[in-house]
């Protein structure tokens, strides 16, 4: 008799923390990056504008709100803050939607995509907290923007963990008894 190795993935409902993730990939892509964000590129200087096409009107005045109110770096737009943006957008957009697919389906390929996305996160919103509390242009409620802002260092840091703390994440062992 021969014994057969393999590995079967193991069902999203058995996976039950991956779904945080999956709220997580769906945050960023249909509010945080493709609406927030994207404003900051649509609209160039806030004191000076037309509403774009996207994101609605609604949401680009929530987000003017909350920059006037609680986040001038935001309003000000300086070049390096752009680039992130340009960043998110371009490249986390991409990845978040990737990852949803991966955590639904238990597709292990997403480890060194989502440990790249960990590092390369947790490293620009470091530099965000830094210009929020001692930058040019600082925040006038620092306790509200770090709360706000914490979780795309937090969040990446446990997916990392979640990824990298084994081989095969989404799937078991079976043997196959021939």
């Amino acid at each position: 008799m021969n014994i057969k190795h393999s590995r079967t993935p193991i069902p999203l409902s058995e996976r039950k923390s991956d779904y945080f993730f999956i709220f997580w990939f769906l945050l960023n892509i249909f509010f945080i990056t493709y609406i927030v964000d994207y404003e900051q590129l649509a609209i160039a200087d806030v004191s000076n504008f037309e509403y774009p096409v996207w994101p609605p009107k609604a949401m680009v005045d929530l987000v003017h709100w909350y920059g006037h109110n609680f986040d001038p770096v935001l309003i000000a737009r300086p070049m390096w803050w752009k680039m992130t943006i340009w960043w998110d957008v371009l490249f986390f957009g991409p990845f978040y939607m990737l990852a949803l697919f991966a955590f639904i389906k238990g597709k292990e390929w997403i480890r060194l995509p989502g440990t790249m996305y960990a590092a390369s996160i947790t490293t620009i919103v470091g530099i965000i907290l830094g210009e929020e509390a001692f930058g040019s242009h600082p925040t006038p409620s620092p306790l509200l923007v770090f709360c706000l802002n914490v979780p795309w260092f937090a969040v990446p840091l446990l997916l990392a963990l979640r990824l990298g703390w084994s081989n095969h994440p989404f799937t078991r062992h079976v043997e196959k008894h021939e």
